[in-house]
Protein backbone atom coordinates (compact mmCIF):
# COMPACT_ATOMS: atom_id res chain seq x y z
CA UNK A 1 0.00 0.00 0.00
CA UNK A 2 1.47 3.17 -0.88
CA UNK A 3 2.45 6.03 1.78
CA UNK A 4 0.19 8.52 1.98
CA UNK A 5 1.23 10.92 4.90
CA UNK A 6 4.56 12.31 5.33
CA UNK A 7 6.73 15.04 7.04
CA UNK A 8 7.16 17.18 4.01
CA UNK A 9 5.14 17.25 0.34
CA UNK A 10 6.79 18.99 -2.51
CA UNK A 11 4.31 19.85 -5.31
CA UNK A 12 6.63 20.42 -8.32
CA UNK A 13 9.80 18.25 -9.60
CA UNK A 14 12.08 21.23 -10.96
CA UNK A 15 15.17 22.44 -9.45
CA UNK A 16 13.59 23.95 -6.50
CA UNK A 17 11.09 20.87 -6.19
CA UNK A 18 13.45 18.27 -6.61
CA UNK A 19 16.45 19.81 -4.51
CA UNK A 20 13.99 20.82 -1.76
CA UNK A 21 12.77 16.78 -1.58
CA UNK A 22 16.78 15.42 -1.77
CA UNK A 23 17.61 18.40 0.88
CA UNK A 24 14.37 17.18 3.33
CA UNK A 25 15.44 13.31 2.93
CA UNK A 26 19.23 14.18 4.15
CA UNK A 27 17.86 15.71 7.18
CA UNK A 28 15.87 12.71 7.88
CA UNK A 29 11.96 13.56 6.80
CA UNK A 30 9.88 11.45 5.42
CA UNK A 31 9.11 13.22 1.87
CA UNK A 32 6.49 13.00 -1.85
CA UNK A 33 7.34 15.17 -4.33
CA UNK A 34 4.28 15.54 -6.75
CA UNK A 35 5.24 15.97 -10.33
CA UNK A 36 2.25 16.30 -12.83
CA UNK A 37 4.88 15.98 -16.10
CA UNK A 38 8.69 15.49 -16.30
CA UNK A 39 11.07 15.50 -13.60
CA UNK A 40 13.29 18.62 -13.55
CA UNK A 41 10.96 20.23 -14.86
CA UNK A 42 10.45 23.02 -17.67
CA UNK A 43 14.69 24.00 -16.35
CA UNK A 44 15.73 20.65 -17.17
CA UNK A 45 13.10 19.40 -19.71
CA UNK A 46 12.38 22.67 -21.65
CA UNK A 47 14.48 25.56 -20.65
CA UNK A 48 18.11 25.80 -19.24
CA UNK A 49 19.43 22.58 -20.07
CA UNK A 50 17.97 21.79 -24.02
CA UNK A 51 18.92 25.69 -25.04
CA UNK A 52 22.62 25.51 -23.69
CA UNK A 53 22.83 21.93 -25.68
CA UNK A 54 21.88 23.77 -28.99
CA UNK A 55 23.77 26.94 -28.17
CA UNK A 56 26.80 24.78 -27.68
CA UNK A 57 25.92 23.04 -31.00
CA UNK A 58 26.25 26.69 -32.39
CA UNK A 59 29.37 27.32 -30.68
CA UNK A 60 31.10 24.02 -32.20
CA UNK A 61 29.84 25.12 -35.74
CA UNK A 62 31.23 28.51 -35.14
CA UNK A 63 34.66 27.28 -34.45
CA UNK A 64 34.97 25.09 -37.51
CA UNK A 65 33.88 27.74 -39.89
CA UNK A 66 36.71 29.75 -38.19
CA UNK A 67 38.99 27.05 -37.94
CA UNK A 68 41.22 28.16 -40.35
CA UNK A 69 41.86 31.25 -38.39
CA UNK A 70 43.66 28.61 -35.84
CA UNK A 71 45.23 26.73 -38.35
CA UNK A 72 43.01 23.53 -38.97
CA UNK A 73 42.07 23.45 -42.16
CA UNK A 74 38.99 20.79 -43.90
CA UNK A 75 36.25 22.08 -41.76
CA UNK A 76 35.62 25.64 -42.63
CA UNK A 77 32.79 24.19 -44.94
CA UNK A 78 30.82 23.21 -41.68
CA UNK A 79 27.00 23.05 -42.34
CA UNK A 80 24.57 22.89 -39.60
CA UNK A 81 22.51 19.73 -39.03
CA UNK A 82 19.15 20.72 -37.12
CA UNK A 83 17.63 17.69 -36.75
CA UNK A 84 20.28 16.36 -35.26
CA UNK A 85 21.01 19.48 -33.04
CA UNK A 86 17.82 19.18 -31.75
CA UNK A 87 17.66 15.72 -31.42
CA UNK A 88 20.98 15.68 -29.13
CA UNK A 89 19.48 18.23 -27.15
CA UNK A 90 16.65 16.19 -26.18
CA UNK A 91 19.05 13.17 -25.20
CA UNK A 92 21.26 15.28 -22.94
CA UNK A 93 17.23 16.71 -21.03
CA UNK A 94 16.62 12.94 -21.08
CA UNK A 95 19.87 11.67 -19.72
CA UNK A 96 19.18 14.64 -17.06
CA UNK A 97 15.84 12.99 -16.56
CA UNK A 98 16.61 10.22 -15.66
CA UNK A 99 19.16 11.25 -12.75
CA UNK A 100 16.64 13.19 -11.07
CA UNK A 101 14.44 9.96 -10.59
CA UNK A 102 17.66 8.09 -9.46
CA UNK A 103 18.07 10.79 -7.29
CA UNK A 104 14.55 10.80 -5.74
CA UNK A 105 15.02 6.50 -5.66
CA UNK A 106 18.17 6.94 -4.17
CA UNK A 107 16.87 9.22 -1.27
CA UNK A 108 13.37 7.73 -0.80
CA UNK A 109 11.72 10.13 -1.86
CA UNK A 110 7.99 9.01 -2.39
CA UNK A 111 7.38 10.36 -6.51
CA UNK A 112 3.94 10.77 -7.39
CA UNK A 113 2.82 11.67 -10.76
CA UNK A 114 -0.19 14.12 -10.70
CA UNK A 115 -1.23 17.54 -10.28
CA UNK A 116 -2.16 18.68 -6.85
CA UNK A 117 -4.15 20.78 -5.09
CA UNK A 118 -4.32 22.29 -1.30
CA UNK A 119 -7.14 20.37 0.50
CA UNK A 120 -7.20 22.00 4.11
CA UNK A 121 -4.98 21.72 6.65
CA UNK A 122 -2.05 19.96 6.54
CA UNK A 123 -3.66 18.04 3.38
CA UNK A 124 -3.32 17.89 -1.00
CA UNK A 125 -6.10 16.34 -3.01
CA UNK A 126 -4.17 14.58 -5.98
CA UNK A 127 -5.69 14.24 -9.18
CA UNK A 128 -5.55 10.82 -9.43
CA UNK A 129 -7.99 10.72 -6.26
CA UNK A 130 -5.38 10.30 -3.53
CA UNK A 131 -5.13 12.31 -0.20
CA UNK A 132 -1.88 13.35 1.19
CA UNK A 133 -1.15 14.55 4.47
CA UNK A 134 2.22 16.49 5.42
CA UNK A 135 2.88 18.90 8.34
CA UNK A 136 4.80 20.66 5.49
CA UNK A 137 4.06 21.66 2.37
CA UNK A 138 6.31 23.18 -0.11
CA UNK A 139 4.72 24.36 -3.51
CA UNK A 140 7.58 24.63 -6.14
CA UNK A 141 4.64 24.72 -9.24
CA UNK A 142 7.16 26.74 -11.44
CA UNK A 143 6.05 29.24 -14.29
CA UNK A 144 5.23 29.10 -17.89
CA UNK A 145 5.94 31.60 -21.10
CA UNK A 146 3.68 34.86 -21.20
CA UNK A 147 0.90 34.60 -23.91
CA UNK A 148 0.67 38.41 -25.86
CA UNK A 149 -2.79 38.69 -27.35
CA UNK A 150 -1.12 40.02 -30.82
CA UNK A 151 0.83 36.85 -31.21
CA UNK A 152 -0.61 33.40 -30.54
CA UNK A 153 0.94 30.93 -30.24
CA UNK A 154 0.80 28.22 -33.08
CA UNK A 155 2.68 26.31 -36.00
CA UNK A 156 4.49 29.87 -37.36
CA UNK A 157 4.23 31.28 -34.12
CA UNK A 158 6.37 29.44 -31.61
CA UNK A 159 6.84 29.92 -27.73
CA UNK A 160 10.17 28.25 -26.15
CA UNK A 161 9.08 24.43 -26.72
CA UNK A 162 8.13 24.89 -30.02
CA UNK A 163 12.01 26.96 -30.69
CA UNK A 164 13.54 23.52 -29.10
CA UNK A 165 11.82 21.36 -31.34
CA UNK A 166 11.93 23.21 -35.09
CA UNK A 167 11.91 20.65 -37.76
CA UNK A 168 13.47 23.56 -40.16
CA UNK A 169 15.68 26.50 -39.92
CA UNK A 170 13.27 29.60 -40.36
CA UNK A 171 14.82 31.85 -43.45
CA UNK A 172 13.52 34.89 -41.52
CA UNK A 173 12.83 35.09 -37.38
CA UNK A 174 11.30 37.78 -35.53
CA UNK A 175 11.96 37.40 -31.86
CA UNK A 176 9.89 39.27 -29.02
CA UNK A 177 11.64 40.16 -25.77
CA UNK A 178 15.66 40.34 -26.06
CA UNK A 179 15.79 39.41 -22.31
CA UNK A 180 17.59 36.13 -21.33
CA UNK A 181 15.24 33.71 -23.78
CA UNK A 182 15.05 36.22 -26.38
CA UNK A 183 18.68 37.19 -26.67
CA UNK A 184 19.52 32.94 -26.48
CA UNK A 185 16.60 32.03 -29.32
CA UNK A 186 18.11 35.03 -31.25
CA UNK A 187 22.00 33.74 -31.07
CA UNK A 188 21.29 30.32 -31.96
CA UNK A 189 19.41 30.71 -35.01
CA UNK A 190 21.42 33.18 -36.36
CA UNK A 191 24.31 30.88 -36.03
CA UNK A 192 22.65 27.79 -37.88
CA UNK A 193 21.61 30.67 -40.59
CA UNK A 194 17.87 32.65 -39.99
CA UNK A 195 17.77 36.15 -40.57
CA UNK A 196 16.71 37.20 -37.09
CA UNK A 197 14.85 40.37 -36.16
CA UNK A 198 15.25 41.04 -32.25
CA UNK A 199 13.32 43.31 -30.81
CA UNK A 200 12.25 44.89 -27.31
CA UNK A 201 9.90 47.36 -25.89
CA UNK A 202 12.78 48.93 -23.52
CA UNK A 203 15.28 51.11 -24.59
CA UNK A 204 18.21 48.48 -24.99
CA UNK A 205 18.40 44.46 -25.39
CA UNK A 206 19.09 42.98 -22.02
CA UNK A 207 17.45 45.63 -20.00
CA UNK A 208 18.18 44.02 -16.52
CA UNK A 209 21.56 44.15 -17.20
CA UNK A 210 24.11 47.36 -17.04
CA UNK A 211 23.60 49.64 -19.51
CA UNK A 212 27.22 49.74 -20.51
CA UNK A 213 27.01 45.94 -20.94
CA UNK A 214 24.11 45.97 -23.04
CA UNK A 215 25.28 48.11 -24.85
CA UNK A 216 28.09 46.23 -26.11
CA UNK A 217 25.69 42.80 -26.36
CA UNK A 218 23.48 44.83 -29.22
CA UNK A 219 26.49 45.49 -30.84
CA UNK A 220 28.55 41.94 -31.07
CA UNK A 221 24.73 40.68 -32.38
CA UNK A 222 24.21 43.59 -35.18
CA UNK A 223 27.78 42.69 -36.10
CA UNK A 224 26.81 38.85 -36.25
CA UNK A 225 23.76 40.35 -38.71
CA UNK A 226 21.18 40.39 -36.21
CA UNK A 227 18.71 43.01 -37.10
CA UNK A 228 17.90 44.89 -33.31
CA UNK A 229 14.87 46.86 -32.67
CA UNK A 230 14.57 48.70 -29.47
CA UNK A 231 11.19 50.62 -28.56
CA UNK A 232 9.43 48.07 -30.28
CA UNK A 233 6.29 46.29 -30.24
CA UNK A 234 4.31 44.04 -31.88
CA UNK A 235 0.97 45.28 -32.13
CA UNK A 236 -0.88 42.56 -34.43
CA UNK A 237 -0.22 40.04 -36.57
CA UNK A 238 -1.71 37.92 -39.04
CA UNK A 239 -0.99 34.15 -40.03
CA UNK A 240 -0.69 32.53 -43.42
CA UNK A 241 0.25 29.69 -45.57
CA UNK A 242 3.69 31.84 -46.39
CA UNK A 243 4.93 33.34 -42.90
CA UNK A 244 3.32 35.65 -40.08
CA UNK A 245 2.55 39.27 -41.45
CA UNK A 246 3.44 41.53 -38.61
CA UNK A 247 2.64 45.08 -37.40
CA UNK A 248 5.62 46.68 -35.37
CA UNK A 249 5.40 50.30 -33.77
CA UNK A 250 9.42 51.16 -33.73
CA UNK A 251 9.77 54.91 -32.50
CA UNK A 252 6.61 56.31 -32.82
CA UNK A 253 6.53 54.56 -36.79
CA UNK A 254 4.50 51.45 -37.81
CA UNK A 255 6.34 49.35 -39.68
CA UNK A 256 4.79 45.83 -41.60
CA UNK A 257 6.53 42.56 -42.19
CA UNK A 258 6.30 38.98 -43.00
CA UNK A 259 8.29 36.36 -41.43
CA UNK A 260 9.00 32.75 -41.60
CA UNK A 261 8.37 31.82 -37.91
CA UNK A 262 8.01 34.53 -34.81
CA UNK A 263 9.50 33.27 -31.18
CA UNK A 264 7.34 34.91 -28.61
CA UNK A 265 9.66 35.81 -25.32
CA UNK A 266 7.77 38.09 -23.18
CA UNK A 267 8.05 37.09 -19.81
CA UNK A 268 6.71 34.37 -17.57
CA UNK A 269 3.73 34.07 -15.67
CA UNK A 270 2.98 32.15 -12.16
CA UNK A 271 1.86 28.96 -12.12
CA UNK A 272 -0.47 29.53 -9.18
CA UNK A 273 -4.00 28.14 -10.75
CA UNK A 274 -5.75 24.91 -9.47
CA UNK A 275 -3.87 24.96 -6.60
CA UNK A 276 -6.48 25.76 -3.86
CA UNK A 277 -4.76 29.52 -2.95
CA UNK A 278 -8.16 30.39 -2.78
CA UNK A 279 -9.25 29.21 0.58
CA UNK A 280 -6.28 30.09 2.49
CA UNK A 281 -3.84 32.71 3.12
CA UNK A 282 -1.76 32.53 0.85
CA UNK A 283 -1.46 35.51 -0.72
CA UNK A 284 -0.68 35.92 -4.66
CA UNK A 285 0.63 39.67 -6.53
CA UNK A 286 1.31 39.51 -10.26
CA UNK A 287 0.43 35.75 -10.16
CA UNK A 288 3.45 35.42 -7.94
CA UNK A 289 2.84 33.71 -4.76
CA UNK A 290 4.44 36.32 -1.85
CA UNK A 291 6.94 34.93 0.93
CA UNK A 292 8.99 36.34 3.15
CA UNK A 293 12.81 35.43 3.34
CA UNK A 294 12.42 31.75 4.51
CA UNK A 295 9.94 31.16 1.95
CA UNK A 296 6.92 31.61 4.02
CA UNK A 297 3.50 32.10 3.17
CA UNK A 298 1.00 33.78 5.07
CA UNK A 299 -0.63 29.93 5.29
CA UNK A 300 1.35 27.72 8.36
CA UNK A 301 2.70 25.19 7.02
CA UNK A 302 2.61 25.80 3.44
CA UNK A 303 5.92 27.25 1.48
CA UNK A 304 6.73 28.82 -2.15
CA UNK A 305 9.94 28.16 -3.70
CA UNK A 306 11.35 29.38 -7.48
CA UNK A 307 9.55 30.87 -10.31
CA UNK A 308 6.36 31.14 -8.38
CA UNK A 309 7.33 32.78 -5.94
CA UNK A 310 8.75 35.81 -8.20
CA UNK A 311 11.78 37.34 -8.98
CA UNK A 312 14.37 36.50 -10.03
CA UNK A 313 13.07 33.64 -12.46
CA UNK A 314 16.87 31.66 -12.00
CA UNK A 315 17.12 28.19 -11.49
CA UNK A 316 20.06 28.59 -9.13
CA UNK A 317 18.03 30.84 -7.23
CA UNK A 318 15.11 27.89 -6.59
CA UNK A 319 17.62 25.87 -5.55
CA UNK A 320 19.36 27.87 -3.17
CA UNK A 321 15.58 28.76 -1.57
CA UNK A 322 14.57 24.97 -1.42
CA UNK A 323 17.96 24.12 0.67
CA UNK A 324 17.39 27.10 3.05
CA UNK A 325 13.48 26.74 3.21
CA UNK A 326 13.82 22.39 4.51
CA UNK A 327 16.88 23.95 6.70
CA UNK A 328 14.41 26.38 8.43
CA UNK A 329 11.55 23.61 8.68
CA UNK A 330 14.37 21.86 10.26
CA UNK A 331 15.27 24.38 12.49
CA UNK A 332 18.96 24.98 11.14
CA UNK A 333 20.38 28.27 11.23
CA UNK A 334 19.27 30.23 7.61
CA UNK A 335 19.03 33.34 6.69
CA UNK A 336 17.39 34.82 3.50
CA UNK A 337 19.04 35.38 -0.03
CA UNK A 338 20.14 38.74 -0.77
CA UNK A 339 18.64 38.82 -4.57
CA UNK A 340 22.08 41.13 -5.15
CA UNK A 341 24.07 38.41 -3.94
CA UNK A 342 22.29 36.24 -6.66
CA UNK A 343 24.28 35.84 -10.64
CA UNK A 344 22.49 36.53 -13.83
CA UNK A 345 23.78 34.42 -16.89
CA UNK A 346 22.60 35.07 -20.42
CA UNK A 347 24.13 32.01 -22.58
CA UNK A 348 23.93 34.50 -25.95
CA UNK A 349 27.34 34.63 -27.99
CA UNK A 350 28.94 36.41 -26.34
CA UNK A 351 27.55 35.30 -22.99
CA UNK A 352 26.59 38.18 -20.50
CA UNK A 353 26.72 37.61 -16.90
CA UNK A 354 26.09 40.05 -13.83
CA UNK A 355 25.73 40.67 -9.78
CA UNK A 356 24.58 42.95 -7.77
CA UNK A 357 23.96 46.73 -9.04
CA UNK A 358 24.75 48.05 -12.40
CA UNK A 359 26.74 50.91 -12.17
CA UNK A 360 23.74 53.35 -12.28
CA UNK A 361 21.85 51.83 -9.28
CA UNK A 362 24.97 52.07 -7.53
CA UNK A 363 25.66 55.36 -8.10
CA UNK A 364 22.26 56.32 -6.96
CA UNK A 365 22.37 54.18 -3.82
CA UNK A 366 25.98 56.28 -3.54
CA UNK A 367 24.38 59.33 -3.74
CA UNK A 368 21.33 58.60 -1.28
CA UNK A 369 23.57 57.58 1.41
CA UNK A 370 26.21 60.78 1.01
CA UNK A 371 28.75 58.67 -0.16
CA UNK A 372 30.50 57.34 -4.47
CA UNK A 373 31.47 54.63 -6.24
CA UNK A 374 35.01 53.58 -8.17
CA UNK A 375 34.50 51.86 -11.08
CA UNK A 376 37.04 49.95 -12.91
CA UNK A 377 36.93 48.45 -16.83
CA UNK A 378 38.78 45.84 -18.30
CA UNK A 379 39.17 44.42 -22.14
CA UNK A 380 39.87 40.93 -22.93
CA UNK A 381 42.20 42.53 -25.63
CA UNK A 382 44.43 42.58 -22.62
CA UNK A 383 44.59 39.27 -21.90
CA UNK A 384 46.64 36.63 -23.04
CA UNK A 385 44.30 33.75 -22.56
CA UNK A 386 41.77 35.08 -24.54
CA UNK A 387 43.88 36.91 -27.30
CA UNK A 388 45.37 32.63 -27.61
CA UNK A 389 41.74 31.88 -27.56
CA UNK A 390 40.95 33.87 -30.09
CA UNK A 391 38.23 35.83 -28.07
CA UNK A 392 39.45 38.77 -27.27
CA UNK A 393 36.90 41.29 -27.56
CA UNK A 394 34.57 42.01 -24.15
CA UNK A 395 34.94 43.50 -21.38
CA UNK A 396 35.00 43.14 -17.28
CA UNK A 397 33.48 45.96 -15.00
CA UNK A 398 33.60 45.93 -11.19
CA UNK A 399 31.27 48.65 -9.09
CA UNK A 400 32.93 49.39 -5.22
CA UNK A 401 31.79 51.19 -2.77
CA UNK A 402 34.64 54.13 -2.83
CA UNK A 403 34.66 54.63 0.64
CA UNK A 404 34.47 50.75 2.75
CA UNK A 405 35.51 49.02 -0.54
CA UNK A 406 32.35 46.80 -1.04
CA UNK A 407 31.87 45.08 -4.09
CA UNK A 408 28.30 46.39 -5.24
CA UNK A 409 28.76 45.02 -8.63
CA UNK A 410 30.25 43.04 -11.39
CA UNK A 411 29.24 42.85 -14.70
CA UNK A 412 30.96 40.59 -17.82
CA UNK A 413 30.74 40.05 -21.82
CA UNK A 414 32.42 37.57 -22.95
CA UNK A 415 31.82 34.06 -24.67
CA UNK A 416 33.16 32.21 -21.07
CA UNK A 417 31.34 35.01 -18.98
CA UNK A 418 29.03 32.75 -17.41
CA UNK A 419 32.07 30.58 -16.17
CA UNK A 420 33.86 33.59 -14.53
CA UNK A 421 31.06 35.67 -12.65
CA UNK A 422 31.27 33.09 -9.93
CA UNK A 423 34.46 34.64 -8.91
CA UNK A 424 32.54 37.55 -7.91
CA UNK A 425 29.98 35.84 -5.89
CA UNK A 426 32.12 34.27 -3.83
CA UNK A 427 33.44 37.38 -3.44
CA UNK A 428 30.56 39.13 -2.15
CA UNK A 429 29.37 36.19 -0.36
CA UNK A 430 32.38 36.10 1.80
CA UNK A 431 32.16 39.92 1.73
CA UNK A 432 35.18 40.01 0.41
CA UNK A 433 36.87 44.41 -0.16
CA UNK A 434 39.06 45.68 -2.97
CA UNK A 435 42.08 44.50 -0.72
CA UNK A 436 41.16 40.82 -0.33
CA UNK A 437 40.61 40.70 -4.31
CA UNK A 438 43.43 42.95 -5.05
CA UNK A 439 45.67 40.47 -3.00
CA UNK A 440 44.37 36.94 -4.47
CA UNK A 441 46.94 35.52 -6.73
CA UNK A 442 45.10 34.64 -10.04
CA UNK A 443 46.67 31.82 -12.42
CA UNK A 444 48.11 32.83 -15.33
CA UNK A 445 47.57 32.33 -18.15
CA UNK A 446 43.64 32.66 -17.34
CA UNK A 447 40.72 34.79 -18.72
CA UNK A 448 40.32 35.06 -14.67
CA UNK A 449 43.17 37.45 -14.52
CA UNK A 450 40.59 40.05 -16.17
CA UNK A 451 38.72 39.64 -13.43
CA UNK A 452 41.52 41.18 -11.03
CA UNK A 453 42.75 44.02 -13.47
CA UNK A 454 39.36 45.16 -13.46
CA UNK A 455 39.26 45.33 -9.52
CA UNK A 456 42.66 46.87 -10.02
CA UNK A 457 41.44 49.13 -12.52
CA UNK A 458 38.82 50.88 -10.08
CA UNK A 459 41.53 52.05 -7.96
CA UNK A 460 44.09 53.41 -10.90
CA UNK A 461 46.57 49.99 -10.63
CA UNK A 462 45.64 47.92 -13.47
CA UNK A 463 48.90 46.62 -14.52
CA UNK A 464 48.05 45.78 -18.24
CA UNK A 465 45.36 48.73 -19.58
Amino acid sequence: MTKTSFDLVVVGGGPGGYVAAIRAAQLGMSVALVERAELGGICLNWGCIPTKALLHSATVLRACREAAHYGVTGAGEARPDLAAMVARSRKVAGRLGQGVAHLMKKNGVTVFAASARLAGSGKLALDNGATLSAKHIILATGARARELPALPVGERIWAYRQALVADAIPASLLVVGAGAIGAEFASFYRAVGAEVTLIDMTPEILPQEDAEISQLARKAFEKQGTRVLTRCAVTASTTTADGVKVTLEHDGKKIEQTFDRVIVAAGIVGNVENLGLEKTRVKVEKTHIVTDGLCRTGEPGVYAIGDVAGAPWLAHKASHEAVLCVEAIAGLPVHAIDPLRIPACTYSYPQVASIGMTEARAREHATRHGGDVRVGKFTFAGNGKAIAMGEDQGLVKTVFDAKSGELLGAHIIHPEASELITGYGVAASLEATEEDLMHTVFAHPTLSETLHESVLAAFGRALHA
